[in-house]
């Protein structure tokens, strides 16, 4: 296998390590700021208990989300050397407005959303919170600017191979931007609802009737429900915007060949990138017009639009950005009916209280990291779909790599693959050990609303 290739493989997997912690610590934050404001409020223990337990799977997160960030940065310097040359000077700024703005400020009140339950006052422990997610969504505001850019480039001019700002306010609000945060901010709060729900239903079924458990439970059920319909409406807005930007990949994305109007949906598909067709196509007849253009008239661009003079191929690689964008569909609209289905059952009287309702926990259960595998989906249909571009318009993949031999990218690669299959299933076991100890009724130290040094004790009944 070719530098290039391998190269490609090891970013890819250190991307799709590093993305499924800022995933959850994104919107987790605001949820424990939610749990914590709850408290304030009604001085109600059971929001302390869900904020105890909830806050050790942020902590968790967020240093494997640090930990895995940094040693993906360092592959700008081994692995693609040309990117930092050529848009050095746009990229380099919007990282530092990263650190300055955002890991500064998770690192300074980090510590007392931790630890300062009882040791501070509470309004001082609730504005940390606040701070901390804040300041993590804007960690994922200023990495989603840059990524933005690169996909759809404003603001700058290109000198002697180099590209130099000319406008910030059209870098940083590039025409995929806001459509590409939103998406990402929802994918984020759609992960940690499916989350909080799938573990507080593993409890459940461990028979953890706690008032906390049932809050976090409702929580997550309800922000998985109310979230779904509004992703699918973003999705939406985000594919007009892409076809208006990045066409090819829509292209890629439908399996559509040639130019034309009436485009079916493709359900299903083989894609033959040799004979340029599609094989055993099963599809609904206009879907893809209606979808993209409104219209089942709509004319779709065609892959083949997207072929050099000379027969070099100017759009991403097709099968693989079709199939993860159905991957991420699917599970979109699983997420859908599973979250909406919960909801219902929580309004029954019965609620999950019996066989039917078991049988509902466990589905809740297999959803627990749906979000991972619906936003790694969609994560390679962008970026994926961006190829042969690194940056669109202006550096190729090709033209960053770093001249390095072969078999030493592949022994590192072998290398991150072990360590981040290990750290997955001890990240996963984790979750799991705290789901099951705290289904035991372990007693929870809370502090309580005045923050004095005072605890209550809250059992698992």
């Amino acid at each position: 296998m070719e530098t290039l290739l391998l190269s490609r493989i090891q970013f890819a997997a250190n991307i799709s390590f590093h993305i499924l912690f800022p995933t959850i610590t994104i919107a987790l934050g605001w949820v424990l700021l939610f749990f914590k404001l709850r408290f304030s409020a009604t001085g109600n223990a059971r929001w302390m208990e869900a904020y105890r337990f909830w806050v050790k799977v942020f902590a968790l997160s967020f240093a494997l989300g640090v930990v895995s960030g940094i040693t993906m940065s360092f592959q700008f310097g081994t692995n693609w050397p040309g990117f930092m040359e050529t848009i050095g000077t746009i990229a380099g700024p919007l990282l530092a407005y990263e650190v300055l703005t955002a890991f500064f400020l998770e690192a300074v009140f980090l510590g007392i959303m931790l630890f300062g339950f009882s040791r501070v006052p509470g309004w001082l422990h609730t504005l940390a919170t606040f701070l901390v997610a804040f300041g993590t969504t804007m960690s994922a505001f200023w990495i989603l600017v840059l990524n933005s850019w690169m996909h759809t480039p404003a603001g700058f001019e290109m000198r002697d191979g180099v590209a130099h700002a000319t406008d910030w306010l059209q870098i940083v609000f590039n025409p995929s931007m806001p459509y590409r945060l939103t998406h990402m901010l929802l994918a984020s709060g759609l992960t940690v609802a499916f989350l909080i729900a799938g573990l507080s239903a593993f409890r459940y079924l461990l028979g953890d009737r706690s008032a906390g458990l049932r809050a976090a439970l409702k929580t997550g059920v309800v922000l998985g429900a109310v979230l779904i319909p509004v992703q699918i409406f973003a999705g939406d807005m985000h594919g007009l915007n892409t076809l208006e930007h990045q066409p090819a990949k829509v292209a890629a994305m439908e399996a559509n060949w040639e130019t034309r109007p009436n485009v079916p949906l493709v359900l299903f598909a083989l894609p033959d990138e040799e004979a340029r067709e599609n094989r055993f196509e099963i599809g609904v007849p206009n879907g893809a017009s209606l979808i993209l253009k409104h219209d089942p008239d709509g004319v779709v661009p065609g892959l083949n639009d997207f072929v050099a003079e000379d027969g070099t191929r100017l759009h991403p690689p097709v099968s693989p950005v079709f199939w993860s964008f159905r991957i991420m569909v699917g599970t979109g609209l699983l997420m859908l009916a599973v979250s909406w289905a919960a909801v219902w059952f929580l309004r029954r009287k019965a609620g999950f209280d019996d066989r039917l309702g078991r049988w509902m926990l466990r589905g809740l259960v297999a959803m627990s990291f749906s979000g991972w595998l619906a936003t790694l989906a969609g994560w390679y249909t962008t970026e994926i779909g961006r190829q042969p571009w690194l940056v669109t318009g202006v550096l190729t993949t090709k033209q960053a790599i770093a001249d390095v031999p072969a078999p030493m990218v592949l022994s590192t690669l072998l290398m991150y693959l072990a360590v981040y299959v290990l750290l997955i299933a001890a990240y996963v076991g984790v979750l799991f050990y705290l789901a099951r100890r705290a289904a035991q009724g372990r007693p929870v130290a809370l502090e309580p609303r005045s923050g004095a040094a005072e605890v209550a004790v809250v059992p698992a009944e």
